[in-house]
């Protein structure tokens, strides 16, 4: 069936997994195409967008082919990617989004100090740092024009491993001016690709050097992929993630440390990356009361919003409110932004969703028949022993007081 826009089922949403070159709009393409002198497919934003986007599932490696069509008029142009940057913000402002972290491949945008030169482009002047430069530009004047907090994070890419290095690198360079982890992005089914050298040294530079990491893994790989994600490249969050639930004991594990899977239900569909006729995973991590986030991937290609996630998720799975409510508690909790911004989002999120200012100390858990429940991260049973530690002292004290007491009103975890 047809997903059509809707009202949003959240009043502001935390949205982690959205790629930067996936996210352009078709009318800035059809503009520097014809601006650069650069050859497309289509000669109306229609028509292009109906060439771009994916109408049924297909494969992952078909997806990735959609990217040929446009990308050759964006990368290399100064302009072009200091405004996609600054449109996309834009973007996630009118889908209500209140913070987003925005991926990309600065080599996938670069002509200069890049080998190979992507997508067939005569070698020019432009650098992979400067990209970074260039986003970063964007991304900050569009969260002062529509007050949408965005930052980004720096992909490496699975053939692409002599890069990865250099995307550390950036990300050391950069930290915090809008950049907040890395990522290894790309062709999952290339096999062993998570084992490559240059990725695994640069996962091990960024668990050296305090930079946030995720990995997409288990999309259309096995569990094992997850497995080495998790393992050997440390990574502190999970994209899509779905064949986790292949090896029972692995999910089982990273459930119980309060890994975070970056889910994109809509994306995961046309991607053949789950089978209709099959339970998505995000129901069993919605049963199980995981930790995930609802995430449009690449709304250009999939001609979607992230809305369009929020209504499949309600629609077909039975998804509510205040799940809603729960899993965008656990997204913002789960960003990599520093503690004291963390703690204003979800401060802004709590107001927003009616909920008590201690939301922002604890585990906000939900269940069948219950009113929303919240509890001290201390006595959260699904946080690892290791991270059991309550962001506020004297929140902590008073909420063991209460809970010894019976004074909190709220139900213990089962």
């Amino acid at each position: 069936r047809k997903l059509t826009p809707s009202l949003f089922f959240c009043p502001l949403q935390v949205e982690l997994h959205v790629h930067l070159d996936g996210a352009i709009k078709p009318e800035t393409i059809l503009y520097f195409g014809r601006k650069r002198g650069l050859p497309l497919p289509a000669d109306t934003a229609e028509e292009l967008q109906n060439i771009i986007s994916m109408d049924k599932p297909g494969s992952l490696p078909g997806f990735l082919a959609k990217f040929e069509y446009y990308m050759p008029v964006i990368a290399g142009c100064r302009e072009a990617i200091e405004r996609i940057a600054y449109e996309f913000v834009e973007m996630k402002a009118k889908e209500g989004v209140v913070y987003v972290e925005v991926r990309y491949s600065p080599h996938l945008l670069a002509n200069c100090d890049v080998e190979p030169v992507p997508w067939n482009q005569t070698k020019g002047d432009l650098t992979p740092d400067e990209v970074v430069r260039l986003v970063n530009q964007g991304l900050r004047a569009g969260e002062h024009a529509f007050g949408v907090k965005a930052r980004s994070i720096l992909c490496c890419m699975r053939h692409q491993p002599n890069w990865s290095l250099e995307v550390l690198d950036l990300c050391k360079k950069y930290h915090q001016q809008t950049v907040v982890a890395i990522d290894l992005a790309g062709d999952e089914t290339i096999k062993g690709s998570s084992l490559f050298l240059g990725h695994m040294a640069a996962y091990e530079g960024a668990v050296k050097h305090g930079i946030h990491r995720t990995v997409h893994a288990g999309e259309v790989g096995s569990a094992e992929v997850v497995r080495q994600a998790v393992d050997i490249l440390k990574t502190e969050r999970v994209g899509h993630g779905y064949h986790t639930l292949e090896d029972e004991a692995l999910y089982q594990r990273l459930r119980r440390g309060n890994m975070h899977f970056e889910v994109c239900p809509w994306s995961s569909y046309l991607t053949g990356a789950w089978k209709p006729e099959t339970q998505h995973a995000v129901v069993r991590f919605k049963n199980d009361r995981a930790n995930y986030s609802l995430n449009s991937d690449d709304p250009l290609i999939f001609k979607s919003t992230l809305d369009t996630d929020y209504q499949m998720t309600k629609r077909d799975m039975g998804f509510t409110e205040e799940e809603f409510k729960r899993m965008n508690i656990n997204a913002a909790k789960s960003s990599f932004l520093p503690e004291n911004e963390k703690r204003e989002l979800l401060d802004k999120l709590c107001r927003a969703y009616q909920l008590p200012p201690q939301a922002t100390t604890g585990m906000f858990l939900l269940g069948p028949g219950h009113h929303p429940a919240l509890l001290c991260s201390v006595h959260d049973p699904y946080k690892s022993p290791s991270s059991r530690a309550c962001w506020s002292p004297s929140c902590c004290g008073l909420f063991s007081e209460q809970l010894l007491s019976g004074k909190t009103g709220l139900r213990e975890a089962s």
